[in-house]
């Protein structure tokens, strides 16, 4: 696993930590939400293309 990952994995962790705070706080900032997600599904995202540029690469 290279560090580059391990470090966006740390942060999608964070990320859904925050998000998970933010929802269950008594009165819910939508758009603190709405940008949480937002960021999360971006590191998702590179994950995602990080982990398919490493099988290309494992497969060729």
């Amino acid at each position: 696993m290279s560090s580059t990952f391990f470090k966006l994995l740390l942060k999608h962790q964070r990320l859904d930590e925050a998000l998970h705070l933010e929802r269950h706080r008594r009165w819910p900032d939508v758009f603190r939400i709405q940008k949480l997600s937002r960021m999360k599904q971006a590191v998702k995202s590179r994950l995602n293309s990080l982990s398919a540029g490493a099988t290309r690469s494992v497969a060729a």
